[in-house]
């Protein structure tokens, strides 16, 4: 999962935010190539329709700064993602200081134009505020701080934000559990503890387990579902799965194992949701117009498994545009992994997407 937290000024962003909404409608209707009354309605509309969330992780910066970035978040999706604005080092830079303002500012904007909000990430082995990661913490302590942490901003959104990621990244590639701070200090119970602690904090919300390369049939993927069936096991509260599909051209699981494996989980009684999904191109070959074509296949092919799917809820994207892809630094300056380019513009998975939403018999 990106961890990329943006440079410049995180605050003040919720004068500017209300400060866009009565240009967000009309900006919208300038930039969208949906602008056409006889062209297809945007994918909130059509999502919906399946009883489906289509989302996008967002920034705080672009939010507040670009009108056209947000005035595409507010007429496209129906659920957005706080990138890194969640996280336990942004939120918690002190020991006992807690910064909402740009969360609020989020979840405001979430409310104000109809769209539900994933919490995104409670625990997780990176972005660690150096008081926590540096200090000297028996198990006694570290369990405190977790469930102080988890308490105060669960409790803080309750009722506004519908899900939370809980535990995010647990497990290596091979099932084994990857190694951090929470495992060292407290244990394997960590997991269990967090949901708890979460469950406590908001008893409606819906709480997952979120990893990669988890989507089709591996050992890692097999682990995830050992544990969360442990935990149902044991009665913790737990809800669902999140797949994060960060794939590409040339690394992407099989449709037929992401289907058995949506199966499998759903027969847990779980839901499953598609969480950070991007596709990357630069390590491919062909043409860039062929590569987009098969970046478009890709999320047709992904989508139309959720839409299959009885467990799969929702299907969410790592962004929306290429302008803001944590891939320009992860892999390629020149890296164009979703649904829209640079210029904010549609490109063919968008038409895929939409196409799939259109078409798809129930």
């Amino acid at each position: 999962m990106p961890g990329r937290q943006p440079t410049g000024t995180r605050l003040p962003i919720i004068a500017a935010l209300f400060s866009l909404t009565l240009v967000l409608s009309a900006t919208a209707l300038a930039i969208s190539h949906n602008a056409d009354p006889a062209a297809a309605p945007p994918l909130r509309a059509l999502a919906g329709e399946h009883g489906l969330y289509i989302g996008t992780a967002v920034q705080s910066g672009p939010l507040e700064s670009d009108p056209r970035y947000a005035g595409l978040v507010a007429a496209e999706f129906n659920m957005i993602t706080p990138s890194w604005e969640m996280k336990f080092e942004p939120l918690v830079p002190r020991q006992g200081s807690y910064h909402f303002a740009a969360v609020d500012a989020i979840v405001a904007y979430a409310e104000q134009h109809d769209l539900a909000v994933r919490g995104h990430t409670l625990v997780w082995h990176q972005q660690m505020p150096e008081w926590f990661a540096e200090g000297d913490f028996t198990r006694e302590e570290s369990i405190a701080v977790l469930r102080d942490y988890i308490t105060t901003v669960v409790g803080r959104y309750r009722g506004r934000v519908f899900a939370w990621d809980v535990v995010n990244e647990a497990l290596e590639d091979d099932g084994s559990l990857r190694e951090t701070i929470w495992l060292e200090r407290i244990g394997p119970e960590y997991i269990e503890l967090a949901f708890r602690f979460a469950h406590e904090a908001d008893p409606g919300a819906l709480l997952f387990y979120n990893d990669f390369s988890a989507e089709g049939l591996n050992p890692k993927s097999n682990a995830v579902y050992e544990l969360v069936r442990g935990l149902q096991a044991k009665g913790v509260p737990i809800h669902g799965v999140g797949l994060q599909m960060h794939i590409g051209l040339t690394n992407s699981p099989a449709p037929y194992e992401v289907e058995a494996n949506m199966a499998r989980l759903g027969e847990l009684g779980l839901q499953v949701h598609i969480t950070e999904m991007d596709v990357h191109l630069t390590e491919a070959a062909g043409s860039l117009d062929r590569r987009l074509e098969r970046q478009a296949e890709m999320y047709r092919q992904m989508l139309s498994i959720c839409l299959e799917s009885d467990a799969c809820t929702a299907f969410g994207m790592w962004g929306f545009t290429d302008a803001e892809s944590w891939l320009q630094e992860q892999i390629s300056p020149d890296e164009q992994p979703l649904i829209f380019d640079r210029d904010y513009q549609p490109k063919p998975a968008y038409d895929a997407l939409s196409e799939t939403l259109r078409t798809h018999i129930d």
